[in-house]
């Protein structure tokens, strides 16, 4: 019989709505779920294991670590087929990528939760988990990196976002739609991701890397307090369209890298790349000869971490992990 692992973290799929002020609160409701669900499956063997029981926004790249060393110990036992890990849904797109560039193992891991919480009417916790299962034990879903389900759709650990703050469908690929979807008890896949699968997986994760979000008329003031405070290794910069920034941070920026601090660039646009198509102070062109990193299509929060799970790595160069 298949084996799955099935580990709880958290959020609203682990939620109650409070006898008093009918607001969201944890709620371990690990049990309930297991045996709500596991008469669905008369071929699985459903094994739980608890991690965690905190709200999605408490989670710590220090607890996606753990979490990643816990399942690539768990799927290297030849008993378990995949691992199904629910999760709050406002950080689930970061601990998605961090394991999708942490894990070693290729067996399918999904991650899931829900919208609404385990006392609201239409509760979506149970139907998420059930389809999580059906993709964690269907053998075309190995090897297809870190997955989320939600909402009978799969998406790429390295593609998908939150979008919206309440629908159901929140997760989504906005640039190239979902892999597949499960159609009642069918899993179904439509295509491959388009993401190179990057494995980085330090011993200890030592780095820290903050994000600087590029407005209007900004100056280096951020930048000049990161390079003199020593506290971080790494900063992502989220810039204007193709990867621009206002000409009075390019001091910054040239401060930050002669200290040994990288500098990663992303967009705030949702869709797209970063390139090197401008050549004026401050544009794509001018910051890529200074040294700045670029990272392709991932948003801000992903590029964050990937550029710590680099960073971390014993005398590993950082730049293969970006484009150059």
């Amino acid at each position: 019989m298949n084996r799955i692992l099935i580990v709880f973290t958290g959020g609203t799929i682990s939620m109650t709505s409070d006898d008093h002020t009918n607001k969201s609160v944890i709620h371990e409701n690990d049990v309930d779920l297991i045996d709500k669900i596991r008469k669905r499956f008369q071929d699985l063997d459903l094994l739980p294991h608890v991690f965690s029981m905190k709200p999605s926004p408490s989670m710590t790249p220090t607890d996606m670590f753990n979490l990643g060393k816990l399942i690539d110990e768990k799927m290297a036992l030849p008993e378990f087929t995949g691992c199904v890990v629910t999760h709050g849904t406002d950080t689930l797109e970061e601990t998605a990528y961090f394991l999708d560039l942490f894990l070693k193992t290729k067996k399918p891991v999904v991650l899931t939760g829900s919208m609404r919480n385990f006392s609201e009417l239409g509760y979506d916790g149970f139907s998420n988990l059930l389809s999580a299962i059906l993709v964690a034990s269907e053998k075309t879903s190995y090897n297809r990196g870190v997955l989320v389900c939600l909402n009978d759709e799969i998406n790429a650990a390295s593609e998908v976002t939150k979008t919206h703050t309440l629908a159901l469908d929140t997760f989504k690929s906005m640039e190239f739609g979902p892999l597949g979807i499960v159609d009642e008890q069918d899993v179904i896949y439509y295509r491959e991701s388009t993401k190179r699968k990057s494995n980085i997986t330090p011993t200890r994760l030592k780095a820290n890397v903050e994000i600087i979000k590029v407005v209007t008329g900004q100056d280096s003031s951020l930048l000049y307090y990161y390079i003199t405070t020593n506290k971080v290794q790494g900063i992502v910069l989220e810039a204007f369209g193709r990867g621009n920034v206002p000409p009075t941070m390019v001091d910054g920026i040239k401060r930050a890298i002669d200290k040994g601090i990288k500098i990663v660039l992303t967009s705030r646009c949702p869709k797209g790349r970063v390139r090197d198509s401008y050549g004026y102070d401050g544009g794509g062109y001018h910051l890529k000869q200074l040294g700045v990193l670029f990272s392709g299509d991932l948003s801000s929060q992903k590029a964050r971490l990937k550029l710590m799970l680099a960073l971390s790595l014993e005398d590993s160069a950082i730049e293969q992990y970006f484009d150059l």
